[in-house]
């Protein structure tokens, strides 16, 4: 399984429209993916965009689960607007619903957003929408079928 973005390849930096609102030039829309080689028995799909940077402890930038089998992609700006039927977005860390774009402390250096998609086994995940990172988890544990990852960058200079 693969999964890409047309706003950034694996291991370059995110341009800044997609960055929070509280970084200037950021407009806080939410990355496109498009994923491939999808296991013939996936059932549903799920995303998280985690922080792993000492300075973020694990930030979640958005979470999706209940990605329908058929989907392939999420298009650019789609959070809270035009998600794949039937999923649902979950909180992240900044405390709101749905995609919350890179807003690295400036001057704690350039932070990895390390984007995953799950191919489950079962169609839905049944997860609050205040969700933890841990929660998230462990709803998934014993039904990844396979998961694709990819990495965009992004800093905020002192």
């Amino acid at each position: 399984m693969k999964i890409t973005s047309t706003a950034f390849q694996n291991g370059t930096l995110i341009p800044t429209k997609y960055a929070h609102h509280g970084v200037a030039g950021g407009n806080n829309i939410s990355l496109p993916f498009s994923w491939s080689d999808v296991p013939s028995e996936t059932k549903s799909f799920a995303l998280s965009i985690v922080d792993p940077h000492p300075v973020a402890n694990n930030w979640v930038h958005w979470f999706v689960i209940n990605i329908p089998a058929g989907a392939n992609s999420i298009s650019e700006g789609a959070s809270k607007k035009s998600m794949p039927l039937g999923c649902k977005e979950l909180f992240n860390t900044y405390g709101t619903p749905g995609y919350g774009g890179p807003e690295p402390p400036k001057g704690s250096g350039s932070h990895p957003y390390v984007v995953t998609i799950y191919a489950l086994s079962v169609e839905t995940l049944d997860l609050s929408e205040k969700s933890s990172l841990l929660e998230f988890n462990a709803a998934m544990k014993g039904k990844v079928i396979l998961t694709a990852k990819t990495t965009g960058y992004f800093e905020q200079k002192s």
